[in-house]
């Protein structure tokens, strides 16, 4: 009976391990950029990374960041079978609540369009439009990033992936509560639009 947990215990455990790689913050580091976390807003993720300046390392950051989500999903599907969504659930908390950095991550967006890519492809593409979409019309980051997290649950009930509704809306609930900070300064209109100087 103890022994039907190892395998899910596993895969939660070896997704939350890849996502909570700061690859932000370790990339700005080894760049000479300082200390990620005392820049722009202190977040880990690629949005930040570009208020560096450094271009380049934010699209690695990005990169990173999905590939990471996607790997975990992946790697254990082949090794657990059938587990790979509980791999993507650690992924994401990992990189929501890494151990390394006292539970400070990054808000989720890059490392869910992995995770959603690698279990359904459909998934990852409206994911993918929405949040760039989202960019390219609006140019708030946060808007685009909450907007693609909420197009998971609802594709997820177009195209039927029913059982995975429920997983689906808490990532989207996750990513909005992450952004809470960025909520109240859409508010108060002090939000800085991708590409403001």
């Amino acid at each position: 009976m103890q022994s039907m947990w190892i395998e899910p215990i596993l895969a939660v455990f070896v997704g939350y391990m890849l996502g909570a790689i700061p690859f932000g913050l370790l990339l700005t580091r080894l760049t000479g950029g300082g200390d990620l976390r005392d820049i722009g807003s202190g977040n880990i993720g690629a949005t930040n990374v570009l208020r560096t300046g450094n271009k380049a390392i934010a699209a690695l950051t990005l990169l990173l960041d999905v590939g990471k989500g996607a790997v975990a999903v992946l790697v254990a599907a082949s090794v657990f079978d059938g587990l790979g969504v509980l791999a993507g659930m650690g992924a994401f908390l990992g990189h929501l609540y890494p151990v390394w950095l006292k539970f400070k991550g990054g808000k989720g967006v890059a490392t869910l369009l992995g995770i959603v890519a690698a279990l359904a492809p459909v998934l990852g593409i409206v994911f993918a439009v929405t949040w760039l979409g989202g960019l390219l019309i609006l140019r708030y980051s946060s808007v685009s990033g909450m907007l693609a997290a909420l197009s998971v649950p609802v594709t997820a009930v177009i195209v039927g992936l029913y059982s995975w509704i429920p997983m689906f809306i808490g990532f989207a609930l996750l990513v909005i509560w992450k952004h809470r900070a960025n909520i109240e300064r859409l508010m108060a209109g002090e939000e800085p639009k991708v590409g403001a100087s």
